[in-house]
């Protein structure tokens, strides 16, 4: 969990600010593990683009990520904790007792040679996957499913973790990265900690070469287009463009974009921060 500064011997390394990948304990990853992944470079089945910015880096291969962790009560050794172009945490490849290896996202301070466990009674341990009625409150929790069996789906990315606040009933009370305290069911399964590499946030490209090989094309601002192309283009000199707002029109400041009849809005009990 460390960032390295670069000397500027060119001009994409004088800003430069990367990972150091102290963590990390192999570059070669699992091939039983690995599936293709097709760029769609932005364009849906009749080659039309529905999304802009995106195109172009370098070939990737999927990483099979075990969200699901249903191996109960089978314990498992890490064998080495891995870097993942797919995602912003590191990934921890384990073992099972009967010799079956699955990637998990890897937590904060999981080491090589360390015993996981997932289900029912396991101890609430870095890393072991636990119902959430057996997560002791005010723990830290990551990769949390919103249903039972589902998978995990919360708090995910890159030095996130969520708070066990309390219980009311058939829920957990959990506190979300975003600041969203909401509830989730008692049968849903978590993992102990907070995701690895929380360092991510504070990388800067240096150059934009660097963007084009994550498959990220240029991006142009609004203002700086006409009005035909963009509500916000146009003006005499350089004009402030009025209210932020999408291309389409849509409003990036203070419109209200979430379905109020959306089934889970009840199980909210206060939103994310503004």
């Amino acid at each position: 969990m460390a960032v390295k500064k670069f000397n500027p011997i060119t001009p994409g390394t004088r800003y430069r600010v990367g990972s150091a990948f102290t963590e990390v304990t192999t570059d070669k990853p699992e091939k039983s593990l690995l599936a293709p992944l097709k760029k769609s470079g932005g364009r849906n089945n009749s080659g039309r683009r529905t999304m802009r910015h995106i195109g172009g880096g370098h070939k990737q291969r999927y990483r099979v990520i075990d969200f699901k962790r249903d191996r109960d009560g089978v314990p498992a050794t890490v064998k080495t904790i891995e870097y993942d172009p797919n995602r912003t945490a590191y990934i921890a490849l384990v073992e099972y007792a009967d010799g079956e290896k699955r990637y998990i996202l890897a937590p904060n301070g999981l080491k090589v040679g360390a015993q996981i466990l997932s289900g029912a009674g396991a101890p609430p341990n870095t890393g072991n996957a636990l119902l959430l009625k057996e997560v002791p409150l005010g723990s830290s929790i990551h990769a949390i499913e919103m249903r039972p069996g589902q998978g995990a789906s919360l708090a995910r990315s890159a030095g996130t973790y969520a708070t066990l606040m309390g219980r009311e009933d058939r829920y957990a009370v959990i506190k979300l990265p975003s600041g969203e305290v909401r509830r989730v069911l008692l049968a849903c399964k978590a993992t102990m900690g907070a995701t690895s590499n929380a360092d991510h946030a504070l990388q800067v490209f240096g150059k934009a070469g660097r963007k084009r090989w994550i498959g990220r094309r240029p991006r142009v601002r609004g203002v700086a287009m006409n009005p035909v192309d963009h509500p916000m283009g146009g003006g005499e000199g350089r004009a402030s463009g009025g209210h932020p707002r999408s291309r389409t029109g849509i409003m990036a400041k203070g419109q209200k974009t979430r379905n109020p009849r959306k089934n889970s809005s009840k199980l909210i009990i206060s939103k994310r921060k503004s």
